[in-house]
Protein backbone atom coordinates (compact mmCIF):
# COMPACT_ATOMS: atom_id res chain seq x y z
CA UNK A 1 0.00 0.00 0.00
CA UNK A 2 1.03 3.07 -1.18
CA UNK A 3 0.41 6.33 1.43
CA UNK A 4 1.12 9.99 1.27
CA UNK A 5 1.50 11.55 4.46
CA UNK A 6 1.58 15.20 4.85
CA UNK A 7 2.57 17.66 7.70
CA UNK A 8 2.02 21.48 8.19
CA UNK A 9 3.52 22.95 10.49
CA UNK A 10 6.65 25.75 10.60
CA UNK A 11 8.10 24.78 14.38
CA UNK A 12 10.37 22.03 14.39
CA UNK A 13 9.56 20.28 17.34
CA UNK A 14 5.99 20.87 17.81
CA UNK A 15 3.16 17.97 19.20
CA UNK A 16 2.30 17.89 15.01
CA UNK A 17 5.80 16.77 14.05
CA UNK A 18 5.96 13.98 16.53
CA UNK A 19 2.42 13.08 14.81
CA UNK A 20 3.89 12.99 11.61
CA UNK A 21 7.33 10.68 12.62
CA UNK A 22 4.77 8.51 14.73
CA UNK A 23 2.11 8.07 11.76
CA UNK A 24 5.50 7.30 9.13
CA UNK A 25 7.04 5.20 11.49
CA UNK A 26 3.98 2.88 12.31
CA UNK A 27 3.14 3.08 8.28
CA UNK A 28 6.71 2.09 7.56
CA UNK A 29 6.94 -0.79 9.90
CA UNK A 30 3.71 -1.75 8.54
CA UNK A 31 5.28 -2.81 5.26
CA UNK A 32 3.47 0.57 3.13
CA UNK A 33 5.29 2.33 0.88
CA UNK A 34 5.39 6.06 2.38
CA UNK A 35 5.39 9.20 0.67
CA UNK A 36 6.36 11.61 3.51
CA UNK A 37 6.51 15.65 3.11
CA UNK A 38 6.89 17.83 5.54
CA UNK A 39 5.39 21.16 3.43
CA UNK A 40 7.09 23.68 5.55
CA UNK A 41 10.80 22.28 5.53
CA UNK A 42 10.48 21.72 2.05
CA UNK A 43 9.22 25.27 1.72
CA UNK A 44 6.60 24.03 -0.95
CA UNK A 45 5.57 27.49 -2.08
CA UNK A 46 1.34 28.22 -1.49
CA UNK A 47 1.04 30.96 -3.63
CA UNK A 48 -1.67 29.93 -6.74
CA UNK A 49 -0.06 31.75 -9.95
CA UNK A 50 -2.44 33.13 -12.80
CA UNK A 51 -2.40 29.90 -14.58
CA UNK A 52 -2.94 27.41 -12.02
CA UNK A 53 -6.78 29.10 -11.22
CA UNK A 54 -8.29 26.46 -14.16
CA UNK A 55 -11.81 25.26 -12.50
CA UNK A 56 -13.25 23.00 -15.11
CA UNK A 57 -10.46 22.96 -17.79
CA UNK A 58 -7.54 20.47 -16.90
CA UNK A 59 -4.63 22.05 -15.49
CA UNK A 60 -1.76 23.08 -17.71
CA UNK A 61 1.29 21.31 -16.74
CA UNK A 62 3.31 22.97 -13.52
CA UNK A 63 5.77 25.13 -14.23
CA UNK A 64 7.24 24.56 -10.83
CA UNK A 65 8.92 21.01 -10.51
CA UNK A 66 7.79 20.78 -6.70
CA UNK A 67 3.83 21.00 -7.52
CA UNK A 68 4.40 18.77 -10.52
CA UNK A 69 5.94 16.25 -8.17
CA UNK A 70 3.33 16.19 -5.73
CA UNK A 71 0.79 15.86 -8.79
CA UNK A 72 2.51 13.02 -10.15
CA UNK A 73 2.71 11.05 -6.29
CA UNK A 74 -1.17 11.53 -5.69
CA UNK A 75 -2.00 9.95 -8.29
CA UNK A 76 -0.53 7.01 -7.30
CA UNK A 77 -1.29 6.56 -3.68
CA UNK A 78 -4.16 4.29 -1.88
CA UNK A 79 -4.79 6.12 1.36
CA UNK A 80 -3.64 10.05 2.65
CA UNK A 81 -2.87 11.12 5.80
CA UNK A 82 -2.50 14.85 6.55
CA UNK A 83 -1.47 16.33 9.94
CA UNK A 84 -1.54 20.34 10.97
CA UNK A 85 -3.22 22.29 13.80
CA UNK A 86 -6.12 23.94 13.87
CA UNK A 87 -5.48 27.92 13.04
CA UNK A 88 -8.65 30.34 13.08
CA UNK A 89 -10.86 27.32 11.57
CA UNK A 90 -8.09 26.61 8.91
CA UNK A 91 -5.30 24.64 7.94
CA UNK A 92 -2.06 26.65 7.99
CA UNK A 93 -1.87 28.47 4.68
CA UNK A 94 0.85 26.32 3.24
CA UNK A 95 -1.37 23.11 3.31
CA UNK A 96 -4.11 25.28 2.05
CA UNK A 97 -2.07 26.43 -1.11
CA UNK A 98 -1.44 22.76 -1.18
CA UNK A 99 -4.41 21.57 -1.81
CA UNK A 100 -5.33 24.45 -4.24
CA UNK A 101 -2.47 24.09 -6.27
CA UNK A 102 -1.81 19.63 -6.10
CA UNK A 103 -6.09 18.89 -6.44
CA UNK A 104 -6.42 20.69 -9.19
CA UNK A 105 -8.39 19.30 -12.75
CA UNK A 106 -7.37 16.96 -14.79
CA UNK A 107 -5.36 15.55 -11.69
CA UNK A 108 -7.53 14.90 -8.80
CA UNK A 109 -11.38 15.77 -10.51
CA UNK A 110 -12.82 16.50 -14.20
CA UNK A 111 -15.97 19.29 -14.33
CA UNK A 112 -17.67 18.94 -16.88
CA UNK A 113 -19.65 22.63 -16.24
CA UNK A 114 -18.49 25.19 -13.44
CA UNK A 115 -21.76 24.44 -11.97
CA UNK A 116 -22.36 20.53 -12.39
CA UNK A 117 -21.42 17.43 -10.22
CA UNK A 118 -17.36 16.43 -9.82
CA UNK A 119 -15.67 13.38 -10.70
CA UNK A 120 -13.20 12.53 -8.27
CA UNK A 121 -9.59 10.77 -10.57
CA UNK A 122 -7.58 10.05 -7.13
CA UNK A 123 -7.65 6.30 -6.21
CA UNK A 124 -6.85 7.02 -2.64
CA UNK A 125 -9.61 5.73 -1.12
CA UNK A 126 -9.55 6.91 2.65
CA UNK A 127 -7.85 9.60 4.16
CA UNK A 128 -7.24 10.23 7.90
CA UNK A 129 -6.88 14.47 9.10
CA UNK A 130 -4.92 14.47 12.58
CA UNK A 131 -5.50 17.81 14.11
CA UNK A 132 -4.20 19.73 17.38
CA UNK A 133 -6.00 22.39 18.76
CA UNK A 134 -6.20 24.27 21.85
CA UNK A 135 -10.08 25.35 21.90
CA UNK A 136 -12.17 22.47 23.57
CA UNK A 137 -14.37 20.62 21.97
CA UNK A 138 -17.49 21.44 23.73
CA UNK A 139 -16.42 25.35 22.53
CA UNK A 140 -15.27 24.27 18.85
CA UNK A 141 -19.02 22.47 18.18
CA UNK A 142 -20.91 25.49 19.53
CA UNK A 143 -19.40 28.30 18.51
CA UNK A 144 -17.73 27.56 15.54
CA UNK A 145 -19.08 24.35 13.96
CA UNK A 146 -16.05 22.78 13.93
CA UNK A 147 -14.73 24.26 10.66
CA UNK A 148 -12.21 21.59 10.03
CA UNK A 149 -14.69 19.06 9.83
CA UNK A 150 -16.47 21.07 7.06
CA UNK A 151 -13.54 21.74 5.08
CA UNK A 152 -11.94 18.10 4.80
CA UNK A 153 -15.09 15.76 5.16
CA UNK A 154 -17.26 17.83 2.83
CA UNK A 155 -15.35 19.80 0.59
CA UNK A 156 -12.20 18.62 0.09
CA UNK A 157 -11.74 14.83 0.02
CA UNK A 158 -15.21 13.88 -1.39
CA UNK A 159 -14.71 16.02 -4.52
CA UNK A 160 -11.58 14.51 -5.31
CA UNK A 161 -12.63 11.13 -4.92
CA UNK A 162 -11.79 10.31 -1.14
CA UNK A 163 -14.61 8.77 0.30
CA UNK A 164 -13.49 7.67 3.26
CA UNK A 165 -12.53 10.39 5.45
CA UNK A 166 -11.47 9.65 9.20
CA UNK A 167 -10.48 12.78 11.52
CA UNK A 168 -9.28 12.76 14.91
CA UNK A 169 -8.52 16.15 17.49
CA UNK A 170 -6.31 16.10 19.55
CA UNK A 171 -6.48 19.14 22.43
CA UNK A 172 -5.69 21.19 24.51
CA UNK A 173 -2.08 20.34 23.10
CA UNK A 174 -0.32 23.90 24.53
CA UNK A 175 -1.21 22.22 28.27
CA UNK A 176 -1.13 19.06 28.04
CA UNK A 177 1.14 16.71 29.85
CA UNK A 178 3.87 13.85 29.53
CA UNK A 179 1.30 11.07 29.42
CA UNK A 180 -1.33 12.59 27.47
CA UNK A 181 0.91 13.39 24.26
CA UNK A 182 2.11 9.76 24.85
CA UNK A 183 -1.43 8.43 24.40
CA UNK A 184 -1.88 10.69 21.89
CA UNK A 185 1.01 9.65 19.55
CA UNK A 186 -0.01 6.10 20.69
CA UNK A 187 -4.01 6.19 18.84
CA UNK A 188 -2.19 8.18 16.38
CA UNK A 189 -0.78 4.98 15.33
CA UNK A 190 -3.63 3.26 15.94
CA UNK A 191 -5.31 5.41 13.52
CA UNK A 192 -2.66 4.83 10.62
CA UNK A 193 -2.62 1.25 11.08
CA UNK A 194 -6.36 1.40 10.64
CA UNK A 195 -6.44 2.65 7.30
CA UNK A 196 -4.90 0.04 6.08
CA UNK A 197 -7.68 -2.38 6.98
Amino acid sequence: MRVGVYLAHPRPGSFNHALFDAVVEELRGRGCQVVAHDLCAEEFAPSLAAQETETVRSASQAHDAQVALHRAEVGTLDAMVFVHPNWWGMPPAVLAGWVQRVFVPGVAYKLGTADGEPAGLLKAGRALVLNTSDTPADREESEFGDPLHSIWSACVLPYVGVADVRRVVFRTVTDSADEDRAAWLAEARRQAAALLT
